[in-house]
């Protein structure tokens, strides 16, 4: 099998309420547009284990970690902020989706897979050091990261992350550590309202104006990421996959479509085989429409399983 396709349903209990858009619909969606796009039988399934306390402490504070089990209800709903909150489960969930990403780490690594796609939630590029917000608990993507540098050696991974809001909490966690490269392309401005002042020789923000589409969004990952992920030579590379840039995504103003993420998908392809062994791990950030979620993570998948 090319790609693993990582999971747990403990990700399907989270539910911050039948109003809010991350909901556990969202990985209904993409499982059931799998199945329609017959792609589902080509991915090797994994669950997703636990993370461990140790694997979190690399990117989260001690005393978050703390906070968030404390946090945790036994019954009911607790708010860690206006958009992001609890139920008995989410905990449990923001676990599994942490460690998750870090066997997707573990699969590609050891070259049991080219390529892994970690569909769990809730998602994490919001999550900094001792803030949960965004909908975000736990960092994914940046434990995944800093995982893959202690674990397996590694001197440079490189974060893509194309979800329409900037990474501000990837940011955040790496913003110091030079072996982590962060390219951002998001709406500006727009939530969280950062990422136009803070690049660096590692950190690659690309704020875009609402209404960005398909051509001014790609001359922008060509010229403005591209380069730099060439000149960083990344071993391992990280896709922050969000795709509430699509035109039917009312949570945002892009207008992307399902080629552009093709596209976007064989450009850090191409940086990967050149660079990396070919070594990607994709973590599900945003993506609010469930149709169009379902029909971009799909096509996304089937470019990276190179169906």
């Amino acid at each position: 099998m090319h790609t693993a396709y990582i999971t747990h349903p403990e990700c399907l209990k989270h539910d911050m309420g039948s109003w809010h858009p991350e909901s556990p619909l969202r990985l209904r969606a993409i499982d059931d547009r799998l199945h329609a796009a017959h792609l589902f039988d080509y991915l090797l399934h994994r669950e997703a284990p636990l993370v461990h306390r140790s694997q979190l402490l690399r990117v989260h504070d001690a005393a978050y970690i703390d906070s968030i089990e404390a946090a945790s209800p036994y019954e009911g709903f607790h708010a860690l902020d206006p958009d992001t909150g609890m139920n008995p489960h989410s905990l449990d969930a923001a676990y599994h989706a942490a460690g998750g990403a870090v066997m997707a780490v573990d699969l590609v690594m050891r070259a049991e897979v080219a390529n892994a796609f970690v569909a769990c939630r809730p998602p994490g590029h919001h999550a900094t050091r001792s803030q949960a917000m965004g909908f975000c608990i736990f960092n994914n993507v940046a434990v995944a990261a800093a995982h893959a540098l202690a674990a397996h050696a590694l001197e440079r991974v490189a974060i893509v992350d194309f979800d329409v809001h900037h990474g501000n909490g990837t940011e955040d966690i790496f913003r110091n550590d030079p072996r982590a490269m962060l390219c951002s392309t998001f709406q500006h401005p727009f939530y969280p309202f950062c990422g136009t002042d803070s690049a660096s020789g590692h950190i690659v923000n690309v704020p875009l104006p609402a209404g960005t589409a398909g051509p001014a969004y790609r001359e922008a990952f060509s010229t403005q990421i591209m380069p730099r992920l060439e000149a960083f030579r990344p071993q391992l590379l990280f896709f922050s996959a969000g795709f509430d840039a699509h035109r039917e995504d009312d949570m945002a103003q892009f207008g992307l479509v399902e080629a552009d993420y093709v596209w976007i998908t064989e450009q850090a392809m191409g940086v990967a085989a050149r660079h990396a062994e070919g070594r990607i791990v994709s973590v599900l950030e945003g993506g609010y429409d469930l149709s169009s979620l379902g029909r971009s993570a799909a096509v996304h998948i089937k470019t990276l399983a190179g169906l």
